[in-house]
């Protein structure tokens, strides 16, 4: 199954990707778009031309566990999302995913990193839960 991780920032997008048959998470680009109506549209293109099955998208909640600012504002963004696509899109907590990300080296951007490891996390995650 392919699946699409979204790490949703205030400034980019940062995309990955996997087919969960492979077993392999790749980096899968950048929205740099500045509005949100701008960025959900091309998002929602992405999607429309790659067809995955799944999307994950980073939940930032505070380090005490509970929904903040940030929270809010991706879920407007998945909410606009949702009027523009029909894949089921899943949130999973997201919490320090910008510290491994800068841990994790160079090569990609720190956005397509952070949602690397958003998406190893939900993969692990479901795999626990199986």
């Amino acid at each position: 199954m392919n699946i699409l991780a979204v790490d949703y920032g205030s400034k980019r997008i940062g995309l990955a990707w996997t087919d969960t048959s492979l077993g392999v998470i790749l980096p899968f680009g950048l929205v740099e778009k500045v509005s949100l109506k701008k960025k959900v549209e091309e998002l929602a293109e992405i999607i429309s031309k790659e067809n995955p099955k799944q999307i994950v998208v980073g939940f930032p909640l505070g380090l005490n566990g509970k929904e903040n600012a940030n929270t809010e504002r991706v879920k407007k963004f998945v909410f606009e999302l949702r009027k523009l696509i029909e894949i089921p899109i899943e949130y999973h907590d997201e919490r320090f995913s910008s510290y491994a990300a800068d841990a994790a080296g160079a090569g990609v951007s720190r956005d397509e990193r952070a949602a690397m490891i958003i998406l190893e996390s939900y993969l692990e995650s479901r795999k626990k839960n199986k």
